[in-house]
């Protein structure tokens, strides 16, 4: 059993402002390009678990985003074009001049940009307060001493990414600076607010450090991207917003990342909508603040995946935030040799299906974890879902560990509720942990625990309440081994047989009119069942080891069929609420 220090303060609410459902129109002709948006006010509270809390709790706020409902707006009739001609650039219009092969945009508008650039740069200087757009339209830019892309200064910087073309920029892996300057360091770099939007492709290759990065808040609102880098792969440092894009980050540093962390309102994601597929030696997404996610569907492996060994001063988590944690949706497939999920205070799961592997913890917070819904398969993980307090109040889980599957552990006061959903159950350690108490109210909850004796299928250091649900567990006879307490709503019973059964050997239980009440396959070698049912009631019982059934077999139970009886082991009598049978 593995405990974590408690961060003591404690998240009670997000609140954020985003703007968005945007779409984006344009044609070859002198028409206006328009989007329609739509402001939307979303905001979220961690830890409502609808239990009792003595822990203290502060609010940390989302800030607002530069994102404007004309950013999409401009007249085809203003646009400046630039070629590039592999050794020379050309341009048709005003605002932008040409110094041997670097093009630097000075004014506020509107630039189209086609052609190749051997060995050069594109450069936004101005301190204009109106907006840049740079419209790539089949843009092929090397730079061999600097990022092909600079955006040095602009009050905001719109890249979108033409129709129907592919887009490159590679830098160098070396750069050369001016002076004692250590800007740009990314192939694609703002040092102020930059958007990134089209229906066209961008493919980024990044050989000195990011590849897309701004040292302001970066909003990717469309596009097929794809970014090679050998440190992060796409960095906002105040914020990243991502929706309706299609992302791939190769990084040997961290996938997607906002990492201010001087300012309580800065340093967040949200993630709308999407498609992304993170491979990272480092963390896939992580933020400083909050992370939040709508839907995407997310294929991440970080630090060479769950079975690579990593060093304790690495982190190659697959979603990190140092604050809270928040998915209302979508798909995620991660492997990851860190843990799959963390969080530093929170973690919020309303739906989604989740495929996770950890070489570590699955899913992790040192304060307060929910899950309301959703398909939750831990193949293999250290430990499944660990923090002080957890709550389940449904969904369905698969989770596979080699040391305890559900742990509340980590302060003063834990604690586990289990309040509905169904839970099949495979672990090495204890099966549900908890340092506190440790209350069932509802839900189905079939556990095949530990062989060995220093664990336990339930384990609980304060009160075991079993108020309700169904749950069986299977386990070794451990002198840890225990059912509900007697103050429970429900009926339970520990049977501690005098002799270990092997795996698919039925276990049975019938009461005094030879109904049936549990017949169960337990998966492991197992000694000892701990069982709770609303089916059970006071009376007498009769217990009935291998034999056979007709009945339909899910997750090692059996439904309706015909039981035929094996070797009747011993009958009990339920007189109270917590039976032992030794």
């Amino acid at each position: 059993m593995k405990t974590n220090k408690f961060h003591v303060l404690k998240l009670i609410g997000i609140i954020i402002t985003i703007i968005s459902l945007f779409t984006y129109c344009s044609d070859d002709s002198d028409t206006v390009s328009e989007t329609t948006t739509s402001e939307t006010d979303t905001s979220t509270s961690s830890d409502d678990n609808n239990n009792d809390s003595d822990t203290d709790s502060s609010v940390s706020e989302i800030g607002e985003n530069h994102e404007d409902d004309d950013d999409y707006v401009w007249e085809s009739s203003s646009i400046v074009y630039i070629t590039l001609n592999g050794s020379s650039i050309t341009v048709d219009g005003e605002g932008a001049t040409v110094s041997n092969t670097t093009v630097t945009i000075n004014n506020a508008g509107n630039y189209e940009i086609t052609g190749t650039l051997n060995d050069g740069q594109i450069v936004v200087d101005t301190e204009d307060e109106e907006t840049v757009r740079l419209i790539l339209n089949e843009i092929d830019v090397t730079n061999s001493s600097s990022a092909p892309i600079n955006i040095a200064s602009a009050a905001k910087t719109i890249v979108i990414l033409s129709e129907n073309t592919t887009n490159y920029l590679t830098d160098a892996s070396n750069y050369v600076f001016e002076d004692d300057d250590d800007e740009p360091n990314a192939a694609l770099f703002s040092d102020d607010a930059l958007t990134i939007y089209g229906e066209g492709s961008l493919i980024v290759n990044a050989n000195y450090n990011d590849g897309i990065a701004s040292k302001d808040g970066l909003i990717i609102a469309g596009g097929t991207i794809s970014v090679n880098a050998v440190d992060d792969g796409i960095r906002g440092k105040d914020y990243l917003i991502i929706k309706n894009s299609d992302i791939t980050v190769n990084a040997e540093g961290d996938g997607l990342i906002a990492d201010n962390d001087e300012d309580t309102n800065n340093g967040w994601i949200i993630i709308e909508s999407g498609k992304f597929d993170i491979t990272a030696n480092g963390d896939g997404i992580s933020a400083e603040s909050n992370v939040e996610i709508t839907y995407g569907d997310f294929i991440i492996e970080t630090g060479g995946g769950s079975n690579n060994y990593l060093s304790s001063s690495d982190s190659a988590k697959g979603i990190k935030s140092s604050i809270d944690i928040l998915i209302e949706d979508g798909v995620f497939n991660i492997d990851s040799s860190d843990d799959n999920i963390h969080a530093s205070y929170g973690i919020t799961i309303e739906t989604g299906t989740f495929t996770l592997a950890s070489g570590d913890d699955s899913i992790h917070t040192d304060d307060s974890i929910e899950i309301n819904g959703g398909e939750i398969n831990i193949t293999s993980a250290v430990e499944g879902i660990e923090s002080p307090s957890i709550t389940i109040n449904n969904g369905e889980f698969n989770i596979n560990t080699s040391d305890d599957a559900i742990n509340a552990a980590g302060n003063t006061t834990n604690n586990l509720y289990i309040n509905g959903g169904y839970m099949v159950i495979n672990c090495s350690g204890d099966g549900l942990d908890s340092n506190g108490n440790l209350t069932i109210t509802d839900g189905t909850v079939i556990l095949n625990g530990p062989t060995a004796q220093n664990n336990s299928p339930l384990d609980c250091d304060g009160t075991l309440s079993l108020d309700g649900g169904f749950i069986v567990a299977s386990g070794y006879a451990s002198n840890m081994d225990e059912a509900g307490s007697s103050s429970s709503d429900q009926y339970s019973v520990l049977i501690k047989l005098t002799s270990s059964q092997s795996a698919e050997n039925i276990f049975h239980i019938e009461n005094s009119s030879g109904e049936n009440i549990l017949t169960f396959e337990p998966s492991k070698t197992y000694k000892s069942i701990v069982f709770s049912s609303s089916t059970l009631s006071t009376g007498t019982y009769k217990i009935y080891l291998g034999g056979s059934s007709t009945g339909t077999e899910t997750d090692g139970l059996y439904e309706n069929g015909t039981y035929s009886p094996g070797t009747l082991y011993k009958s009990f009598t339920i007189s109270s609420k917590t039976t032992t049978v030794n």
